[in-house]
């Protein structure tokens, strides 16, 4: 009798926990993209008074790998956006038109007709590994994600490095 009531436990819980995480549709009802959230980033919405949000989050994202450290780097990227989409996109636009691109020099800014911004990082050879929407992302956020995902390209000129 005991056996059976420990399996009824352990099977309503897994249901419970089956249920908990949300539907792709169920968060794009919240405003989320199940496809695009990282739990990492659902923490740090409290550093925003969020709050409220977090639990809804934390049901529609997707893990995070252990560390940083695992996150696959890249030696090249390609941003590629129409510049007839800047109006729609203006922090891609304040990105691009900013000095940032300028930190990353193995980022290669790409003038596509008609194509909403994306990212591709590339291998050593120039073949694409990933394609990513950024979209819905900041100047902030795009800045972030080279700095984390693009390799550290050496620069030898000694004018571009000691900059005052």
């Amino acid at each position: 009798m005991k056996l059976l009531i420990i399996i009824g436990a352990l099977i309503s819980t897994q249901c419970l926990q089956t249920l908990a995480e949300f539907s792709a549709d169920d968060c794009r009802e919240l405003g989320l993209i199940k496809s695009q959230l990282f739990c990492s980033s659902c923490n740090s919405l409290s550093d925003y008074g969020l709050v409220e949000l977090k639990e809804h989050c934390l049901e529609c994202c997707q893990k995070d790998t252990a560390s940083d450290a695992k996150l696959k780097v890249y030696p090249m990227a390609v941003l590629e956006v129409c510049t007839c989409k800047f109006g729609a996109y203006p922090q891609i636009q304040a990105f691009i038109k900013s000095d940032r691109p300028a930190k990353f020099p193995n980022l290669t800014i790409k003038y596509v007709r008609g194509l909403d911004p994306i990212v591709k990082l590339m291998d050593a050879e120039g073949n694409v590994k990933e394609t990513l929407s950024i979209n819905k992302w900041n100047t902030d956020t795009v800045q972030e994600f080279f700095e984390t995902r693009l390799e550290k390209a050496e620069n030898d000129d000694y004018l571009n490095t000691n900059r005052v």
